[in-house]
């Protein structure tokens, strides 16, 4: 099992990305994927999820409405749009993959994520 995150970089603040996670050695319907950052200095945070067993998707309240969950079967790809970023947005972004099943509360638990892309780093400065 491998997860490629790609498609971090410098961006002004109020611009857009959009980071790509390739999955391989499962079927982005038998997991849970999720998308987490972390921040210098701070600990790792979930960011957006979507759940494998009815497709719900959750965000964090810092990047409701701003960020987009998406993704692509045939590609085997999960993305995570971007937009009106801000300097506090300013992370690397990793991607994760459970096959055990989360309830919607424990969604951003990182202890129950066993694979892990390797991160891209995102800066948002003028």
């Amino acid at each position: 099992v491998q997860l490629q995150a790609s498609g971090g970089g410098l961006v002004q603040p109020g611009g857009s990305l959009k980071l790509s996670c390739v999955v391989s050695g499962f079927s982005l319907d038998s997991a849970t994927i999720g998308w987490f950052r972390q921040a210098p200095g701070k600990e790792r945070e979930g960011v957006s999820a979507r759940r494998q067993n009815n497709g719900s998707i959750r965000y964090a309240d810092s990047v409701r409405g701003r960020f987009t969950f998406s993704r692509d079967r045939a590609k085997n790809t999960v993305y995570l749009e971007m937009n009106s970023l801000q300097p506090e947005d300013t992370a690397v972004y990793y991607c994760a993959a459970t096959t055990r099943g989360l309830i919607w509360s424990s969604m951003f638990a990182i202890q129950y994520y066993n694979y892990w892309g390797q991160g891209t780093l995102v800066t948002v400065s003028s």
